[in-house]
């Protein structure tokens, strides 16, 4: 069974945030939570938090056990992009892209990723 979790608008360009979850995708969930702990990026905190719903979601509406999880999908796709404007010199203006993500993270049983991969 895989369950998943999103996390909508995050201000953060997706390509940063992809970095992180190339980091845990494919771990177990409880590797994965050690690998978020000790890395120094700011994508870290909304991508544990995902990780976590994505955790409890399986373990209350499916009654999956919580250590036997593991990360089979984890992927951020661009969101809608701000567009502000910065002052320059000789009255122009640079327009600024403040990009935003949306993050998912699909958990599942060992056994289901197992069973995956040989067919």
């Amino acid at each position: 069974m895989k369950v998943r979790a999103h996390a909508r608008y995050i201000r953060q360009s997706p390509f940063k945030v992809r970095r992180v979850l190339d980091l845990v995708r494919g771990l177990p969930v409880t590797e994965a939570r050690n690998v978020l702990a000790f890395t120094s990026r700011r994508a870290t905190d909304p991508i544990t938090k995902v990780l976590e719903s994505a955790v409890a979601n399986a373990a209350h509406n499916h009654a999956l056990d919580a250590d036997e999880l593991v990360v089979v999908e984890a992927f951020a796709d661009e969101g809608p992009t701000l567009k502000r404007f910065r002052p320059r010199a000789r009255g122009r203006a640079t327009r600024i892209l403040k990009r935003t993500s949306h993050v998912t993270i699909v958990v599942g049983d060992e056994r289901d990723e197992i069973d995956g991969e040989e067919g």
